[in-house]
C-alpha cells in the first residue's frame, strides 16, 4: 500500500460500477492508495441511496451500466440538484472512449475527475492525488459552507480570487453560486467576468447567464446561452436555465422544448423528469405530462432528489383519469413520505391535496368540501407560499368542475391572483393550474390587472410629486393584498425620494414589517434551484 497522502487513512469511499471485475480493481486501487473504508454499489439507485444517507470522501462512478437504464452522469446530476454530495467529496468518473463526450459535458457541472478507459493505476492515483489537493486548497471556503455561513465563505472566496491564490480559478466558482445564493447577483458577475478572462469556460458563461437572470437581465441572458448552446449543444444544464428564461419571457413552448433537450440528454435525470412534468403540467399535454410524471416516481420516488410537488400533480392527473388505483397509490405514498418530516407545512398541504382529490374521486362530497375549507382558510397565512397557491387553484378548478360550486369562487380566485400574481409570468402559471378553464382563469387575470393599475396609480402619484401619498397608498394595498410586487415598489420609492417623504423611516418600517411576515415569493415552476454552492435557484420575482 502506497498512501496517497497524509490524511487518506480516516477517508470514506464509494465505488460505483455494475461490473463485478472492474468494481474489484477500483475497489483495489483506492485501498492502495490508503483509503480507509470502500463500499460498493452495483446500481445508481443503491448508489443514490447510499450517498443521502451518510458521508463520502470519495465517490468513484461508471458511467454505463449494462443493466440499468440510468447513467452514471444522471445519478450525479441528481446528487448534485439535491445539493449532494458535499463540497469536500472528490467525484470521479470512469467513462469509455465512446461516452467521452458526454462525460466531459458532465465535468462541467459536478465532477472532480474524470478517467477514460482503459487506464493504468497510476493514472488513477494521479487523478485523484490531484482532486484532493484542491479541495485542501479550498478547505477554509467549504468549511465554510458545509457550515451555513454563506457570506463568509463568499467572502473568503472573493479575497482567494483578488490575490490570485492557490485555486483561485475554483474558489471563483463557488463564490459566484454563493453570489447568486446571497441574492447579489452584481457581485457573481465580477467573479465571473475574471474566470472569462482566462477563456470562455462553459461553466462560467452558465454562471454569467443565471447571474443575469437573477439580476432581470433575461434578454443579455438569453443571448449568452445561446452563444453558449451553438458551442455546446449536449450541455444540460444550459438547457435548464434556457428553459427558465423562455419561460419568464413568456415563451411556455419554447421552454418546454429547452426542458426537452435537456432530457434527451439525460432522460432518466429524475430531478429534470420533475422539472418538465410540471411545466408540461401547466402548459402542455397532460398525456406528456403523466408519461414524465410517472417515470419520475418510479426511478426517484423515494430519494431526496424527488420533488413531492411532483407527486401532487400526478395525483391531478390521476384524478382527472378516474384512476382510482393509481390515486389512492399515490395518497398512500405521500403519507408515507410525509410521516418521515412530521413538522414540515408545504408535506402537510400536499398531503391535504392529494387527500381532497381522492374524497372528490370517492364522492365523498362532505369530507372534499370540508377539506376546501380548511385549505381556503390558510390561504392567506404567512407562509402560504406560491407553490401553494398554485395547488389551491389545481383543487378549485376541479371541485368547480365536480359540480361542487362554491358561492364564493370568484372572490377567493381574485384573493389568490391579488396575491401571487407578481408578475406575467406567475400570473400565467396561476392560469396554468386551471387547464382551460377561461371564465375561472379571467378572475385571475383581472386580479392581476388590479395589481398593475394600482402600480400606475402609484407611479403617476409620483410623477407628479406626491411620493408620501404614493407610499401611503401603496401601503394600503399590500396591507391589504399581501402582493409583493406592491411592497417592493413602495420600498423602492422610499430610497429614491426619502429626503422628500414626511415620516419615510417610519414608513420604510412598516413596509418591512410586512415583507417580514409575508415576505416570499413562494416557489416558481423549479427550472433551476440554488440548494448549496452546487446548484441552482428559481424564484417567481416580481417585475
Amino acid at each position: 500500500m502506497r498512501p496517497l497522502d497524509e490524511h487518506i487513512d480516516g477517508t470514506v469511499a464509494l465505488v460505483v460500477d455494475g461490473d463485478a471485475s472492474s468494481r474489484a480493481v477500483r475497489t483495489a486501487m483506492l485501498r492502495d492508495c490508503g483509503v480507509g473504508t470502500v463500499l460498493q454499489a452495483t446500481r445508481p439507485q443503491d448508489a443514490r441511496r447510499l450517498v443521502e444517507s451518510r458521508r463520502f470522501d470519495i465517490v468513484v462512478c461508471e458511467f454505463h451500466f449494462d443493466r440499468d437504464v440510468m447513467t452514471g452522469l444522471e445519478l450525479m446530476d441528481d446528487l448534485r440538484q439535491a445539493g449532494l454530495p458535499p463540497l469536500s467529496t472528490v467525484v470521479m468518473m470512469i467513462s469509455s472512449e465512446a461516452a467521452y463526450g458526454r462525460v466531459a459535458e458532465a465535468a462541467e457541472a459536478a465532477l472532480d475527475a474524470y478517467l477514460i478507459k482503459p487506464h493504468a493505476e497510476a493514472a488513477f492515483r494521479d487523478r485523484l492525488l490531484q482532486a484532493r489537493q484542491r479541495k485542501r486548497l479550498l478547505s477554509d471556503i467549504i468549511e465554510q459552507v458545509e457550515a451555513e455561513r454563506f457570506e463568509a465563505a463568499a467572502d473568503l472566496a472573493q479575497s482567494r480570487v483578488d490575490a490570485r491564490g492557490p485555486a483561485w480559478l475554483q474558489a471563483a466558482r463557488i463564490g459566484a453560486e454563493l453570489w447568486l445564493r446571497l441574492g447579489r447577483p452584481s457581485e457573481s458577475v465580477r467573479l465571473l467576468e475574471a474566470i472569462l478572462q482566462t477563456g470562455a469556460l462553459p461553466w462560467a458563461r452558465l454562471g454569467l447567464a443565471r447571474a443575469h437572470v437573477e439580476a432581470g437581465a433575461v434578454f443579455q441572458a438569453r443571448r449568452t446561452l445561446e452563444s453558449l448552446l451553438g458551442d455546446h449543444p449536449g450541455y444540460a444544464d444550459a438547457y435548464d436555465v434556457m428553459g427558465r428564461v423562455l419561460l419568464d419571457q413568456g415563451e411556455t413552448w419554447q421552454a418546454i422544448e429547452a426542458l426537452n433537450r435537456a432530457i434527451t440528454i439525460t432522460p432518466n435525470c429524475v430531478t429534470r423528469l420533475v422539472k418538465l412534468g410540471l411545466l408540461v403540467f401547466y402548459f402542455g399535454d397532460p398525456r406528456e405530462a403523466l408519461a414524465h410524471l410517472e417515470q419520475a416516481v418510479r426511478l426517484g420516488l423515494n430519494s431526496r432528489v424527488f420533488d413531492l410537488q411532483g407527486l401532487v400533480l400526478l395525483a391531478a392527473l390521476q384524478f382527472d383519469r378516474r384512476d382510482r388505483r393509481g390515486l389512492a397509490g399515490s395518497l398512500h405514498s405521500m403519507a408515507r413520505l410525509r410521516a418521515d418530516a412530521p413538522g414540515s407545512a408545504r408535506l402537510r398541504r400536499f398531503e391535504a391535496v392529494v387527500q381532497l382529490l381522492y374524497s372528490l374521486l370517492q364522492r365523498k362530497v362532505a369530507d372534499a368540501i370540508a377539506q376546501l375549507n380548511e385549505m381556503l382558510a390558510e390561504s392567506m397565512a404567512p407562509d402560504f407560499e406560491f407553490e401553494a397557491a398554485c395547488n389551491l387553484l389545481m383543487v378549485l378548478s376541479r371541485v368547480d368542475r365536480s359540480e361542487l360550486h362554491l358561492a364564493d369562487l370568484d372572490e377567493q380566485l381574485t384573493r389568490l391572483a391579488e396575491r401571487f400574481a407578481v408578475s406575467r409570468t406567475t400570473c400565467e402559471l396561476l392560469c396554468g393550474a386551471l387547464r382551460g378553464d377561461f371564465a375561472v382563469m379571467q378572475c385571475i387575470r383581472g386580479g392581476y390587472a388590479g395589481i398593475g393599475a394600482i402600480a400606475e396609480e402609484a407611479v403617476s402619484l409620483t410623477v407628479a410629486g406626491q411620493p408620501h401619498q404614493t407610499v401611503e397608498l401603496l401601503l394600503a394595498q399590500a396591507r391589504r393584498t399581501l402582493n409583493a410586487k406592491l411592497k417592493d415598489l413602495a420600498l423602492h420609492t422610499l430610497d429614491r425620494h426619502h429626503a422628500s417623504i414626511e415620516g419615510a423611516a417610519g414608513l420604510r418600517e412598516q413596509v418591512q414589517d410586512l415583507q417580514r411576515r409575508y415576505g416570499s415569493y413562494g416557489t416558481q415552476v423549479r427550472l433551476a434551484r440554488i440548494d448549496d454552492a452546487r446548484s441552482m435557484v428559481s424564484a417567481a420575482r416580481p417585475t
